[in-house]
């Protein structure tokens, strides 16, 4: 499910052209709007036209606690109208032009993109760049998307416990600068609550099932299905309990020894399931997931961009064991194995299915809050490694890519979905004023 947003609509116009049959579409877009999945709105009903009646639109927009303004150029209208609005109403604006009606007597009858020149020049002018422009009969829902993004971000509650994993330098984060670029804090918790987390024997039970239902464990013992059991329901009680939307984990080297086995299986499973858990204590990368849910994807997962052939222009996702199982390929045995930490890592391990894939990276370098974007596709592979990975290639030649994160020291981790997801982050970012790498 997209994240749910509350958007503005006003339509601004002027009588010298043909107001009145932009007061109907006007009424035709509000009905299809109401439509969308998951916005309310805050409706300005009718034409925008004088100084004043900008005023009061905006009184009412500013009052409706909104995430950002839809503002159709009905015709062509005085500069002041947006002016007056994005003054009360400082919230990103979607610029939004309709296509020209049939000349009437030789006469243009709206001069809609007009209207949206002169508003986006006022507004760049004026130093404001979180606006977006589009002309047409639809809204952009890739802009509305956008504003999903920026609002799970703002909205959520995101957690860490315990810190980043031991050497990993380049997954911190500057709690204040994140919170300044985003408006979002960031919870830290020790492991050792997570490990002190109380559950009911009746919900381990239950991940005990889940367990048996979905993976091979001939190659565990019994206590360490019961060790992942135990763990999952533990993760899952403590996001719920804190009402955590993400959580990111220091899964190493104090996991293993801790509490007797890595978290990755359990992770697996959770995943499946809608949770957001990021290995290593990578806040951005938790992040990074956060985006990708919040504009429609089900079940995106941290990789490590691990391995890449440049003869035969593929990449290989890998990461120890903790992809959703739901992705997995179907074919591929799906088990739990031991192969690292001295026999404690119980990983998940299977190939993952084929399809078009979207990759996000939200990450922070000298100064500047950057988010990497790339495009590929899963393609069918043997299973011939432990853990959990898929075979990728990309839109462009591998080495491209790869010189890109290399250049531009994008963090190892990125967010991987399922479907294309590119463009509403692109819009996004240019609303934040992030720089784009892709």
């Amino acid at each position: 499910m997209k994240q749910h947003i509350r958007l503005g609509l006003v339509c601004l116009a002027r009588e010298t052209f043909d107001f009145k049959a932009a007061a109907e579409i006007y009424g035709r877009i509000q009905g299809e709007v109401s439509r969308l999945e998951n916005v309310s709105w805050e409706i300005v009903p009718e034409l925008v036209i004088s100084v004043e009646e900008a005023k009061k639109a905006a009184q009412r927009l500013s009052a409706a606690s909104l995430d950002a303004l839809v503002c159709v150029s009905g015709t062509f209208h005085l500069g002041h109208l947006i002016l007056e609005i994005r003054k009360r109403v400082g919230l990103p604006v979607l610029l939004w032009g309709l296509d020209e009606l049939p000349y009437n007597g030789g006469k243009i009858r709206l001069n809609s993109v007009c209207g949206v020149n002169l508003d986006a020049s006022n507004l760049y002018k004026a130093g404001i760049d979180d606006y977006h422009a589009t002309v047409g009969p639809k809204i952009d829902e890739d802009w509305v998307d956008a504003i999903r993004a920026m609002a799970a971000l703002k909205g959520s509650h995101v957690g860490i416990a315990g810190y980043r994993a031991h050497g990993f330098f380049n997954l911190s984060v500057a709690d204040p600068e994140l919170y300044g670029d985003t408006g979002l804090l960031i919870d830290h918790f020790e492991l050792s609550d997570l490990f002190a987390e109380k559950v009911e024997d009746a919900a381990v039970a239950r991940r005990r099932e889940g367990l048996l239902d979905t993976f091979d464990v001939s190659g565990v013992t019994g206590v360490q299905v019961d060790k992942v059991a135990e763990l999952a329901a533990k993760l899952d009680s403590f996001c719920a309990r804190n009402s955590l939307d993400a959580l990111a984990i220091r899964c190493w080297p104090e996991f293993a020894r801790d509490f007797g086995i890595s978290p990755c299986a359990a992770m697996s499973l959770l995943q499946s399931e809608g949770r957001l858990l990021a290995c290593e204590g990578d806040v951005e990368g938790a992040l990074s997931m956060l985006l990708h849910r919040a504009i429609g994807a089900e079940t995106p997962y941290l990789f490590d961009f691990s391995q890449v052939d440049l003869e035969k222009n593929f990449a290989l996702f890998w990461h120890c064991g903790v992809a959703p199982c739901n992705l997995w390929d179907g074919k591929s045995c799906r088990s739990l194995d031991t192969y690292f930490a001295g026999g404690k890592g119980v990983t998940a391990d299977f190939v993952l299915k084929s399809g078009e894939l979207s990759i996000a990276r939200l990450d922070s370098a000298r100064g500047k809050r950057r988010l990497f974007l790339q495009r590929a596709r899963a393609v069918p592979m043997e299973k011939e490694l432990k853990g959990t990975y898929l075979k990728a290639v990309f839109d462009r030649p591998v080495k491209e890519v790869l010189d890109i994160v290399v250049s531009k020291g994008i963090a190892h981790h990125a967010s991987v979905s399922y479907g294309d997801y590119m463009e509403p982050l692109r819009i996004a970012a240019r609303l934040k004023g992030w720089e784009i790498v892709e």
